[in-house]
């Protein structure tokens, strides 16, 4: 079968498109291999490695190195069917079974019968049919590969068995089953009012398709590893479409990069060597001092610097390296908290190399404040506490591993034994503002507002949904700060330009021992000059009024209120109240906690419920 190239984006490399996922291409589907197939014929991630990442590393929880994702010259990335060549991703066609669309027989892997190389269903038909045929009795019914794959909550993936399946009935009642034949094809799958239907030809038993069913113990891990699964649990399984969302699901944890690691000074000679494992490995494997002085000299003339400015930072490797460069040791700390300090505070003397770049306005918005006549304006702008432009930032996205049917976490290389993840830098921009601390404290005194809180806060325990496991604890600072901030990505397509989807949100909160409120929305692509300047230019204090005025005037109403506004609890989990997609749902990506933990009452107020709106317990309000 001829090789195939599929065009994927690295983003989406590392996220529906990551090991173990089923990949849609123009000749049919492929699921992609895991990532001890991704370096052939001596390549090794060593050179694709991210540097200076070492606090995202620690408050991931991450020990393994962080290494881009191969990337092909001509013809663009994408994803290859079979490895052997650098830069392509391999995958494996999958499902094996194909359907006839006019006999409705199942074929097994007829891409290895050179009768079906055009796609076309060989098999001869009956002299009843054949009237209906056009080529010499053959069917030539267009083959199409099954969407139903069987799923473990182990994370293991095969095809479906349709011959169990067929004759799972005949089985139960005693009768003499068929033996199994994967050369020819005897199985139809017929479709009736959305209702699936597998059949023997050959003895003539038929069952309905189940949702569950056993794993076959003749099915392997993966469909690209020939080893059969080593504990299976349960032997359950189930059946799903391909595009189910749970057939996989790939877990993505973020972190920006912020000082020190953000201001690394670039291009030096230092830098240049602690990039290079090559060269490191030349001097470090040098067999004798005069070995060692000549790879040094040819390193040095490489760089065009002297051998002393090599052994010189041949030592400060040596002595540890950028951590030796940090003022405070790296421990996991706390992730977010490290990030809001960062956003808030005020870094000195900026270089035209750094990651993450701030431009404070809130002097800018407090001045802006007293001049409004609007007393509405007023209040919300008494209301936020800081209001910063994030010019530049710079996001690591980690393919952390993946799972089906919310099981089993598998690594990205199955066995768990490679020394490095796949990450990707992404570079962006966004705003950030913090809440006033002091009407926080006012707003969320409310008795009702708390025991809508609460109601929420019960749900969340019980809940069956996975959220991330920093999600932050359930408060009404909590559903306030989310559910703005999906409004505001609702508010942006039209003021920045930008489509949902390219938009993202990090949320900062807590209201016990150093507390935080606030809202990050930015946006970040593979490309460093991904950036178009819609948002920061946002982020100034006139046209931030102007956004967040609107903001809560989109929230008060929604096209399906009153039956939005009045919902009980909907969702995953019932975790929504008052939120649905023609108000505050945004797309899956631009969410943190998939798109759940939403309520526009904790945003506008509900004067029937006495639950004051937040703007109306600003500093100065009566």
């Amino acid at each position: 079968m001829a090789e195939e190239y599929v065009h994927v984006r690295l983003s989406h490399l590392l996220r529906h498109c990551s090991v173990g996922a089923i990949v849609r291409g123009s000749e049919g589907l492929m699921v992609v291999e895991d990532t001890r197939r991704w370096y052939t014929d001596g390549n090794t991630p060593d050179d694709c490695e991210i540097r200076y990442v070492d606090q995202v590393r620690s408050a991931l929880g991450i020990r393994k190195r962080l290494c881009t994702p191969p990337i092909a010259g001509e013809p663009r990335a994408g994803v290859h069917r079979r490895d052997g060549v650098h830069g392509w991703i391999p995958a494996l066609r999958f499902p094996s079974w194909m359907r006839c669309l006019k006999c409705n027989l199942l074929h097994p892997k007829p891409w290895r019968n050179q009768e079906s190389e055009d796609g076309r269903c060989w098999q001869f038909r009956s002299s009843n049919d054949a009237e209906d045929t056009g080529r010499e009795g053959k069917c030539d019914g267009k083959l199409e590969q099954v969407p139903w794959v069987m799923v473990h909550e182990e994370g293991h993936l095969a095809d479906v068995p349709w011959h169990d399946l067929a004759h799972y009935d005949s089985r139960n009642k005693g009768r003499k089953e068929c033996k199994p034949d994967w050369q020819s094809p005897y199985l139809k799958l017929h479709i009736e009012s959305f209702r699936y239907r597998v059949e023997c030809t050959r003895c003539r038993t038929s069952d309905r398709l189940p949702s569950q069913a056993a794993f076959p113990p003749y099915a392997w891990q993966q469909p690209w590893i020939n080893e059969p699964p080593a504990d299976l649990g349960t032997p359950e399984a189930w059946l799903m479409e391909i595009n189910d969302v749970r057939v996989h699901a790939a877990s993505n944890p973020t972190a920006l990069v912020i000082p020190p690691e953000s201001r690394i000074r670039r291009g030096t000679v230092v830098d240049r060597l602690y990039g290079s494992s090559r060269n490191r490995k030349d001097i470090l494997n040098a067999r004798n001092p005069r070995a060692r002085k000549i790879a040094i000299r040819r390193i040095a003339q490489d760089y065009r610097c002297t051998p002393e400015a090599i052994e010189d930072a041949i030592s400060e490797i040596k002595d540890g390296y950028p951590m030796s460069m940090y003022d405070r040791s790296i421990d996991g700390g706390d992730l977010l908290a490290s990030e809001y300090k960062a956003l808030i505070g005020i870094i000195p003397d900026l270089m035209e190399d750094e990651d993450f770049v701030t431009e404070h306005h809130t002097d800018g918005w407090r001045t802006l404040g007293q001049t409004l006549r609007d007393s509405i304006d007023r209040y919300i702008v008494s209301s936020v506490g800081q209001l910063v432009a994030v010019n530049k930032l710079k996001e690591i996205m980690v393919l952390e591993g993946f799972r089906r049917v919310s099981g089993k976490l598998l690594p990205p290389d199955i066995a768990d034994e490679s020394d490095w993840l796949p990450a990707m830098e992404l570079y962006g921009e966004g705003i950030f503002f913090t809440f006033d601390e002091a009407s926080l404290r006012r707003w969320e005194c409310n008795g009702a507002l708390c025991k809508r809180a609460d109601d929420f806060k019960k749900r969340y325990v019980c809940r069956a949904t996975e959220l991330p496991d920093d999600a932050p604890e359930i408060s009404p600072r909590l559903l306030l700060c989310h559910t703005l901030a999906h409004v505001m990505i609702r508010q942006l397509e039209s003021e920045a330009g930008y489509p949902a989807a390219s938009l993202r949100e990090r949320i900062y909160c807590r209201a016990d021992g150093e507390p935080m409120a606030g809202i990050l929305i930015y946006v970040a692509v593979a490309d460093e000059e991904g950036s178009l300047g819609g948002l920061i230019e946002l982020a100034k204090p006139e046209r931030f009024l102007r956004l967040l005025v609107r903001s809560f005037e989109a929230a008060r109403w929604c096209s399906l209120d009153p039956v939005c506004s009045e919902q009980e609890g909907h969702g995953p989990d019932l975790l929504n109240r008052a939120a649905c997609h023609a108000c505050a749902l945004v797309p899956e990506t631009s969410c943190l906690y998939g798109n759940v933990l939403l309520d526009r009452i904790f945003v506008t107020g509900d004067a029937a419920a006495d639950i004051p709106a937040f703007p109306d317990c600003a500093e100065g309000q009566s």
